[in-house]
């Protein structure tokens, strides 16, 4: 189970990197949410050596696919028929999909995410985004993919219920949402 730090109105929680993903930049991944009716704010948080990761650069925000090939945050939302994936990338661009089952029967989503504020330093960066919520939204996974200037990918998570990285395991919804 994640670590998590209550407060009335808002929740945080630490991910961790899959035990198979090589040494990373990235010491620490933290992630402040709050919901509000049928949205969801996040603030994803990174720290550690920021130079040594491969961050999009700031581009047009929009919808955009295969964000996750680089350095992006994501959010798994099970809902009423399946779940919706969010992938968010630091550059401003997003993406969302419905799926009917564990990688079946994808499609693009309905629901829309909202880039926000985005802070940048030597050791950290921060990613605020704001996610509409699909109808029936119960549980909750969030990730992390991190592209190092070597080439290599960590992936952070909730959980890891497989040997590999997958965040579209099943098991990897392990928050409730609040």
């Amino acid at each position: 189970m994640p670590e998590r730090t209550d407060s009335p109105t808002m929740l945080e929680v630490q991910l961790m990197p899959h035990p198979s993903s090589p040494e990373s930049p990235i010491d620490s991944l933290t992630v402040h949410l709050e919901r509000d009716g049928l949205a969801l704010w996040l603030r994803f948080v990174a720290e550690g050596r920021m130079p040594g990761v491969v961050w999009p650069g700031p581009v047009e925000p929009g919808r955009t696919d295969d964000l996750w090939r680089h350095s992006c945050f994501e959010a798994f939302v099970e809902a009423d028929g399946g779940y919706v994936e969010y992938n968010l990338s630091p550059s401003g661009q997003w993406a969302s999909y419905r799926f009917d089952s564990p990688r079946q029967g994808m499609r693009s989503a309905q629901e829309v995410a909202t880039p926000g504020e985005l802070d940048l330093a030597q050791d950290m960066l921060a990613l605020e985004t704001r996610i509409e919520l699909p109808n029936g939204a119960r549980r909750l996974g969030l990730s992390a993919v991190i592209e190092s200037v070597d080439g290599s990918f960590s992936y952070w998570a909730l959980a890891h219920p497989s040997d590999k990285p997958d965040f579209h395991h099943p098991d990897s919804f392990v928050l409730e949402l609040p």
